[in-house]
């Protein structure tokens, strides 16, 4: 009698278990050891375009702003040049671009022999994928000729990404086509005009692009749809393969950079023309990876990064006709060695690891990059050669003390505290080449500016500071 009230109550009690709904902590997704990495790097958006940087932007950025809000903004963040390929070679490579020559055209960029960040991480145990604009060569490419079966060697399936979607250069510049790994998903059989908006500022804004090759079908409008579309596919494959392997995404928008053409759903939703819609339709793509890791319950446990890889395209003419200021009080745009064409907004969130609404003004770049993720996956055995600092601390807002000591940008800025040295002058041509206030060609002297006192680079102290110039000037590269 007593043996079967005893398997009575074991029955019971198996039953009252087995029925008992999941906990809330198993039906979440295991979460890898190591921090999932998300970096969306926008081309050409300014300084001052994101609200969180400038109060009187007239570009709505509740996304950007969202992740300044939930983490860190840097405020003396730069691009290791003030144009596409020296920022995607300092920022891949950990190294400062005047290490190499930038023939983009001719050859792939990195050698065989440099470390990624990619490779980095997936040595590290990561799925790495990047969606977007590369800009970094391929070797052995006839641009003029590129056949079906043309392989695009040197390009990111060799330099530690598993997965590649994206286009070989910026949207402005032929041909125009796909590629998925190392093949083109359609050669450029076809050709396209010129195209230019109707009431473009100047000859390279609006919906400016260069006639050339593309591809059939292919279509400017579609990219950015398409590109946040293929990264979000990426983040939902690697969960349904494997959720608990870390994950890197290297998103690199081709906007804002001209051509700019929104789709339909934010043509005039802002009073900045297409450049602005053209902006807050990244915004939103910001938005939507954000929305896509909330659903599949990695935000807790992902780094996710917003900045952009240079200065803007924005005119003096721009600024009188749609009263906003893409660069805030910064001297410049895109090319430019003055502020506006390098530094740059940089925002980034990790619950539990860098804490909300956090402001640094830490000196920081594009190349720091390498250093700081080694540090987060504890492997710091690739470091040697490097032009790259662990930032991760000043991420945390731990360092209490200046972690670089100075900073090359391009070949001819340097940066050391709140000095900054420009050899040989600090306009980079767009604005007297293609503005049509026919501004004057800025004398190419040297410049020395104490930032601190003087952010917009209005007094040269070069020759009242005539020792501190120089004492800059030595840790240039030759020319």
């Amino acid at each position: 009698m007593y043996q079967k009230h005893l398997i009575l109550t074991i029955l019971i009690f198996t039953t009252l278990f087995a029925c008992q709904p999941a906990s809330e902590e198993s039906s979440e997704t295991e979460q890898p050891a190591l921090p999932n990495i998300v970096f969306i790097l926008a081309d050409d958006m300014g300084y001052g375009d994101p609200a969180s940087y400038n109060p009187e932007s007239k570009i709505p950025t509740p996304h950007i702003d969202q992740i300044a809000q939930n983490g860190v903004k840097f405020t003396d963040a730069h691009s290791p040049g003030p144009w596409c390929v020296p920022s995607r070679y300092g920022l891949i490579t950990g190294q400062y671009p005047y290490r190499t020559q930038l023939n983009w055209r001719e050859r792939a960029l990195i050698d065989p022999d440099q470390q990624t960040i990619a490779e980095l991480l997936k040595e590290n145990g990561y799925h790495t994928g990047m969606v977007g604009k590369w800009h970094l060569g391929f070797d052995n490419i006839d641009w003029s000729n590129i056949p079906a079966d043309q392989e695009f060697r040197g390009g990111p399936i060799d330099q530690g990404f598993d997965e590649f979607f994206g286009i070989h250069a910026s949207l402005d510049i032929p041909p125009y086509f796909y590629i998925e790994g190392d093949r083109a998903v359609a050669p450029p059989s076809d050709t396209v005009a010129d195209n230019q908006s109707e009431d473009a500022t100047t000859s390279i804004s609006g919906a400016f692009w260069r006639g050339g090759d593309m591809a059939p079908g292919f279509s400017h409008e579609e990219v950015l749809p398409k590109f946040t579309d293929r990264a979000i596919s990426f983040i939902e494959s690697h969960h349904a393969q494997d959720a608990t392997q870390p994950f890197f995404l290297y998103l690199a928008l081709t906007a804002p950079h001209t051509p700019w053409v929104p789709t339909e759903e934010f043509v005039g939703t802002t009073s900045v023309g297409e450049y602005g819609d053209f902006t807050k339709q990244v915004d939103h793509t910001v938005g939507q990876i954000a929305n896509t890791l909330e659903s599949l319950g990695y935000t807790e446990n992902t780094l996710f990064i917003f900045t952009s890889d240079n200065g803007p395209v924005w005119f003096a003419e721009d600024v009188e006709k749609f009263d906003h200021r893409s660069t805030a009080s910064l001297r410049g745009m895109k090319i430019d060695h003055w502020e506006g064409g390098h530094r740059i907004p940089f925002v980034a969130q990790w619950p539990g690891k860098i804490p909300a609404g956090t402001e640094r003004d830490d000196l920081m770049g594009f190349t720091d990059m390498y250093a700081t993720l080694a540090a987060i996956v504890g492997d710091s055995s690739s470091l040697v050669g490097k032009d790259s600092y662990n930032m991760l601390p000043a991420f945390q807002n731990e360092a209490t003390e200046p972690i670089r000591p100075e900073m090359i940008i391009g070949e001819n800025v340097v940066r050391q505290g709140n000095w900054k040295f420009i050899r040989d002058g600090g306009g980079g041509g767009l604005g007297r080449s293609y503005g049509y206030q026919g501004q004057e060609a800025a004398p190419e002297v040297d410049e020395l500016y104490n930032l601190a006192e003087d952010l917009s680079e209005t007094n040269n102290l070069a020759e009242e500071q005539a020792e501190k110039a120089e004492e800059l000037k030595a840790l240039l590269p030759e020319k």
